[in-house]
């Protein structure tokens, strides 16, 4: 497929700002949906590392929506000619809490796009920067990369990504089963309509997944929280994760993690079902 790189590498620079409150209700929804051993932060006290992904809902009118329950134009992002989206990476830096009742305010600009050649055909890779405020200045940064790919055949496998073998020395190993509820609710905590995550018929024959696919801020999600849960009582300021094949909710995987050669580092993996790298990640706290 020919793409028009510099007509779409023109829309570079592009922002947007949005507004929010940091409520609570969206909080207790993570505790129930993650079966956290936590309570949902009340007013004032400081909400966990990525469960700010509760609030700043995109809120795109039906008539805006494509196929697969996405919308057709997005934000700072141009109208792609490649149909299908998945989540690459994400590479997040926290300042300071946000806290339950804060005002917020978040700009979003588009950073970087490039188009490239793969297995799969076309790709567009794209990385969005958001910079969340509160009342009391920056709070998070966090670099969101996407790549939109060609559309497969209705009834085509979805070609399988190469498996990287987990890495030795895991020190702390979770295993995780997730079922169409616990993605419905995921999918509702961040108003993310992508079809892939609760369709499951739409997933598998239009496609090509043997699934329902598990959310690349799900994983996000499960992997800060994991992250604190082996260094309980310190703080988490920086969180880098990149994507490396996708997980589905036919069988249950695995999070694993040791620490890092630098004490304030933990280095944490999700694994597939047969014990390849998923999405790898490295959490840094303070001090």
């Amino acid at each position: 497929m020919n793409i028009d790189e510099a007509a779409l590498r023109a829309h570079l620079g592009a922002r947007l700002v949005e507004e929010d409150v940091a409520t609570r209700a969206p909080l207790v929804d993570i505790v129930t949906t993650f079966d956290r051993p936590e309570p949902a932060p009340g007013p004032g006290e400081a909400v966990p590392p990525a469960w700010h992904q509760a609030y700043f809902h995109n809120t795109w009118r039906p008539a805006s929506l494509g196929a697969d329950g996405m919308p057709l134009e997005t934000g700072v992002l141009p109208p792609l000619p490649l149909p299908r989206r998945m989540f690459a990476g994400m590479r997040q830096t926290y300042h300071q809490p946000i806290r339950v009742g804060d005002a917020l305010s978040r700009e979003t600009e588009l950073t970087a796009l490039s188009v490239r050649s793969g297995s799969t055909g076309t790709l567009v890779f794209t990385t969005q920067t958001r910079r969340i405020s509160g009342p009391r200045g920056l709070a998070i940064v966090e670099e969101y990369d996407l790549v939109f790919r060609e559309a497969v055949h209705a009834g085509t496998a979805n070609p399988a990504p190469r498996r990287e073998p987990a890495p030795a020395g895991l020190v702390w190993q979770r295993e995780i089963t997730v079922d169409p509820v616990m993605l419905f609710r995921f999918s509702a905590i961040t108003f993310n309509p992508h079809r892939i995550h609760y369709d499951r018929t739409y997933a598998m024959t239009e496609e090509g997944y043997p699934g329902l696919v598990v959310h690349g801020p799900f994983l996000l999600q499960l992997l800060n929280d994991y992250a604190r849960d082996c260094r309980p009582g310190r703080r988490l300021v920086h969180f880098d994760m990149k994507a490396k094949a996708p997980l589905f909710d036919v069988a249950p995987f695995t999070l694993a993690a040791r620490p890092a050669a630098a004490d304030a580092e933990v280095e944490l993996w999700a694994l597939t079902p047969e014990g390849t790298v998923a999405m790898q990640a490295v959490a840094r706290f303070e001090g």
